[in-house]
C-alpha cells in the first residue's frame, strides 16, 4: 500500500492494486486512470452512476470508476466512503 497525495477533488487515502489487476494492467494506464478518477472523470459508467458519484463527493459516499485499458481489459477504481482507501481491481475480483 502507498499513501498518495491528491491534487484532485478528493483524497485517495491508501492506494492498493489487486494481484490480478497488477498482472494485466500497464502501470502507466493505471496511473492515468487514477488521475481521471481523482478529478471526477468516472470513466465508462452510466449517467445514473455518474450522478451517484457526484453526490457521493458531497455526502461522503463510495466512489466507483470504470475504465478500459488499451488492451481491452475492463477495470475498476473504488474509493471508500471515508477516503481511507482506493483500490484498483478487475470486476471479477470484486
Amino acid at each position: 500500500m502507498t499513501a498518495v497525495k491528491s491534487n484532485g477533488r478528493f483524497l485517495l487515502g491508501q492506494v492498493m492494486i489487486t494481484r490480478g489487476a497488477l498482472q494485466v494492467l500497464p502501470a502507466r494506464e493505471v496511473w492515468e486512470s487514477m488521475q481521471r478518477h481523482v478529478q471526477g472523470d468516472w470513466g465508462d459508467i452510466c449517467e445514473g452512476d455518474w450522478k451517484l458519484n457526484d453526490e457521493a463527493l458531497k455526502h461522503e459516499g463510495r466512489l466507483l470508476s470504470r475504465y478500459l485499458s488499451n488492451q481491452g481489459t475492463r477495470f475498476w477504481i473504488i474509493t471508500e466512503w471515508d477516503r481511507s482507501l482506493t483500490t484498483v481491481l478487475l470486476p471479477e475480483e470484486y
